[in-house]
C-alpha cells in the first residue's frame, strides 16, 4: 500500500455502510485516481461480530478502534440517529480526523456544534449523503452556487410521500391503501411516521437552508405538516384547479427573516416539481446570478447514498492532498433571524361542507373579508343531503390573517365540517 494512502473507518455497516465498501471494492482504481491516491477501508464499527457479511474488512465492536487509531484519516458516521453518532463525531474531530456523514437527524439537531468544532480543528466535515441521497445538492450549495445570494431553495426531498402522492393522483386511490402497497414495496418503513409527518423532508431542509444562507438554521425552525389528511377529493380539486399536490420543503430568505417549512402545496401543473414522480426527488434553486436551476434524481436507496459518500471522502482526500481544508461558507457573526409561522404568506385551498341555506357562502366570505381575505377561485359542488361542498382559493394572506377567517367560521352555525387546509404555491 502506498504510504499516501489515505484510510477510513466506518462507523456503521449497514446499507450504506455495505453499500460504500461494496462500491470501493468494485471502482477502487478509478477512485484512487480521482482522489490522488489510495483509499482504504481499515474498519469498521458493527454491533454483531458474528454477523455475516459480504464486505472483506477488519471489523470491531469498539469504537476506540477506529477513533483511537492515528491510522484512521477520515471517519465515516453512517450509523444514523442522534446519540452515540454525535458522541462519536465530535471525539473524531477533536482527535483531529475528518468527518463524513450521511447523517440528517445528527446535522439538523447539531449542525452547528460540529461544524464549529472542526473549524476549530482544522478538519473537513462533508455530508452530501445526508439530503437527497445521490442528488449533488449539497456540493452545489457549497461550492457551484456560492457566488449567488440565494433567495429560495424549494423541493420535494422524501421519495416515501412523493410515491404515495403520485400513486394517489395516477390511480385515485386513497392514502391508507397506498401506504400499505410503499410499505409491501419497500419505500416506507413499518414505522413511517418521520416519513408522512414531513419530519424526514424538516430535516433536509434544516441543513439546506443552513448552507444557503450561510445562517444555522435547527429542526426546530422548521414549521412541519404531513401529508396523512390528504384524500382523493383533494387530489381531485387540485386537478379542477389545474393543480398537483406535493409535500414540498420550502425555504426563503425574506426581509423579514428566514422562513422554513415542510407542508402539503398546491403546486401548478406547469412547475417543474410538479412532474417529479415516483420515489425521485428534485430540489429547485433561486440565485441572483444564476437564475433558476432544478437537481434531479435518485434521493435515497443503498448505491445512490453511498455514491454520496464516496464522492465526499474523495474530496476530504484530495483536500488532504492539498493541504487545504474544505470550507462551508458559514460565518460565524451571522445569524439571521427566523420568521414565525404566523408571519409566513400565502394563498390557501379550503374545503368545506356546509348547510345549503340561503346566504350561507355570504356569511363564510364576509369572515374571510374582515380579516382582510380575498377569493382567487371558488368551486361548488351540487347539493347533497341538505348540504353544499364549497371549495375555496384565497389571494395570498397572513397565516394570522387565516386563522382569523377561519376562527369565525368554525363558530358559524351553518358550518358542517372544514375537510382540509392546504397552502397554494403561487407562480
Amino acid at each position: 500500500m502506498s504510504d499516501n494512502s489515505v484510510n477510513i473507518g466506518l462507523l456503521g455497516l449497514g446499507t450504506v455502510g455495505g453499500g460504500v465498501a461494496a462500491v470501493l471494492a468494485q471502482n477502487g482504481a478509478a477512485i484512487a485516481a480521482r482522489a490522488g491516491c489510495p483509499l482504504r477501508l481499515k474498519a469498521a464499527l458493527v454491533r454483531d461480530l458474528g454477523k455475516r457479511r459480504e464486505a472483506e474488512l477488519p471489523l470491531t465492536a469498539n469504537p476506540e478502534d477506529i477513533l483511537g487509531d492515528e491510522d484512521v484519516h477520515i471517519v465515516a458516521e453512517l450509523l444514523g440517529g442522534v446519540e452515540p453518532a454525535r458522541t462519536y463525531v465530535l471525539e473524531a474531530l477533536r482527535r483531529k480526523k475528518s468527518v463524513v456523514t450521511a447523517n440528517k437527524d445528527l446535522l439538523a439537531l447539531h449542525g452547528e456544534e460540529i461544524f464549529r468544532l472542526a473549524a476549530a480543528n482544522g478538519q473537513d466535515v462533508y455530508f452530501e449523503g445526508a439530503v437527497a441521497g445521490g442528488i449533488p445538492i449539497i456540493a452545489a450549495l457549497r461550492a457551484s452556487l456560492t457566488a449567488n445570494n440565494i433567495s429560495s431553495v424549494m423541493g420535494i426531498i422524501n421519495g416515501t410521500t412523493n410515491y404515495i402522492l403520485s400513486a394517489m393522483t395516477e390511480q385515485g386511490r386513497e392514502f391508507e391503501a397506498v401506504l400499505r402497497e410503499a410499505r409491501e414495496l419497500g419505500y416506507a418503513e413499518s414505522d413511517p411516521t418521520a416519513d408522512i409527518e414531513g419530519l424526514d423532508a424538516a430535516r433536509k431542509l434544516a441543513i439546506l437552508a443552513t448552507l444557503a444562507f450561510h445562517t444555522p438554521v435547527r429542526l426546530p425552525d422548521v414549521y412541519v405538516e404531513g401529508i396523512a389528511n390528504i384524500t382523493a377529493a383533494d387530489i381531485s380539486y387540485a386537478r379542477e384547479l389545474g393543480c398537483v399536490i406535493k409535500l414540498l420543503a420550502i425555504a426563503r430568505n425574506t426581509e423579514e427573516g428566514v422562513e422554513t417549512r415542510v407542508h402539503p402545496t398546491l403546486l401548478p401543473e406547469r412547475h417543474p416539481l410538479a412532474t417529479v414522480r415516483d420515489v425521485f426527488n428534485a430540489v429547485y434553486v433561486v440565485g441572483d446570478a444564476l437564475g433558476e436551476s432544478m437537481f434531479y434524481g435518485r434521493g435515497a436507496g443503498a448505491l445512490p447514498t453511498a455514491s454520496a459518500v464516496l464522492s465526499d471522502i474523495i474530496q476530504v482526500a484530495r483536500n488532504r492532498q492539498a493541504g487545504a481544508q474544505g470550507r462551508l461558507g458559514l460565518d460565524a457573526d451571522r445569524r439571521l433571524p427566523i420568521k414565525p409561522a404566523s408571519d409566513y404568506k400565502s394563498s390557501y385551498y379550503v374545503r368545506l361542507k356546509v348547510k345549503d341555506e340561503p346566504r350561507v357562502f355570504a356569511s363564510i366570505a364576509l369572515f374571510f373579508a374582515e380579516a382582510g381575505i380575498s377569493f382567487a377561485s371558488i368551486i361548488q359542488k351540487p347539493r347533497r343531503n341538505g348540504n353544499a361542498e364549497i371549495v375555496l382559493v384565497t389571494h395570498p394572506c397572513r397565516e394570522s390573517q387565516l386563522e382569523q377567517a377561519l376562527t369565525a367560521t368554525r363558530a358559524y352555525d351553518n358550518l358542517e365540517k372544514i375537510y382540509n387546509i392546504i397552502r397554494v404555491l403561487q407562480d
